[in-house]
């Protein structure tokens, strides 16, 4: 292919947004070594299986084409760093970041928002680039925004959201689920998401002071819905937040927890969180989320996340 085609088709690339890993392991010599990739996707989950690209000019390829076992860590939203390190030519790029090894021995990162500890399961030829199909043998997540890629650009879903905010009076809620359960608070006589006004603090500010009110071991995540509540003269910006890996939810200082299930039979008077609870409960089911942006009673949804 002619290199301007090639260049446009790397920006026709670009146009699909994802995530950011580092996918590590060790060399023959037992050393750690790693990359940055976002050509990452999920592929089965009986069995569980997973799969990263690796550029055959790459000088580790050798390495990961015959290593046994390698991780994938997802990185968390203040991990630019990070991944700048394994997307450059540094001598020692585990001496720069705080990691541990797996059971298995195989690095991970600390503070990823997710990992992946795998065995290698099969590699796929394809073109100038292999792929790497991993076994999950273990895995956690810590339920923290990921860092995103849009375009050769990083993106921040989370810390973004202050991008978001007009001049309306800002109200900032948590939609937070745990196995099958969201959590609901009562006010007035009807069920709400737990809320705070946007004051003094930004929305981060807020949102962190919220989840700590609730008492919930809870981490911020993507924004969910942004809508305007045009008669009351107030923005909504409404984040979906989720517990870590085998959590189970807990006693609450504020609200309880509420079967996904009965929400629809609930007594929810506003019609526009209404509508949200019961996307929210559609969404939920097949693990695949969007983001809803217009006011009470129109707008478009986008998909974001699967």
């Amino acid at each position: 292919m002619q290199t301007d085609k090639r260049r446009q088709l790397r920006d026709a690339f670009g146009a699909f947004m994802t995530g950011v890993t580092v996918v590590t392991s060790r060399d023959a010599a037992g050393q750690p070594i790693g990359f940055t990739a976002n050509s990452f996707t999920s592929v089965s989950l009986e069995p569980a299986l997973l799969l990263v690209s690796i550029d055959k000019r790459s000088a580790n390829f050798a390495n990961f084409t015959t290593c046994s076992s390698f991780a994938v860590n997802i990185l968390a939203e203040r991990q630019k760093e990070t991944s700048n390190i394994f997307a450059s030519k540094v001598e020692d790029r585990f001496a720069l970041v705080e990691w541990h090894a797996s059971e298995n021995g195989t690095p991970l990162l600390e503070g990823s928002s997710a990992w992946f500890d795998c065995s290698l399961h099969q590699v796929v030829d394809a073109g100038d680039h292999a792929l790497l199909i991993g076994k999950v043998e273990g895995f956690d997540s810590q339920a923290t925004a990921g860092l995103g890629y849009y375009r050769g650009a990083y993106f921040t879903p989370y810390h973004n959201a202050e991008t978001l905010i007009n001049r309306l009076s800002v109200e900032v809620s948590a939609l937070i689920e745990c196995n099958g359960h969201a959590v609901m608070v009562q006010k007035a006589g009807t069920a709400c998401l737990p809320s705070r006004h946007v004051a003094d603090g930004s929305v981060s500010e807020t949102l962190n002071a919220l989840i700590a009110e609730l008492g919930v071991n809870a981490n911020p995540g993507f924004v969910y819905s942004v809508y305007e509540d045009r008669q009351h003269n107030k923005q909504h910006i409404v984040f979906l937040c989720a517990l870590p890996t085998d959590s189970k939810p807990g006693a609450l200082r504020q609200g309880e927890w509420l079967d996904l299930e009965k929400i629809s039979a609930l007594s929810i008077k506003d019609s526009a969180l209404k509508s949200l609870m019961n996307r929210f409960v559609r969404e939920n089911s097949v693990g695949n989320y969007s983001i809803y942006y217009g006011d009470e009673s129109n707008g478009s949804i986008k998909q974001f996340a699967s």
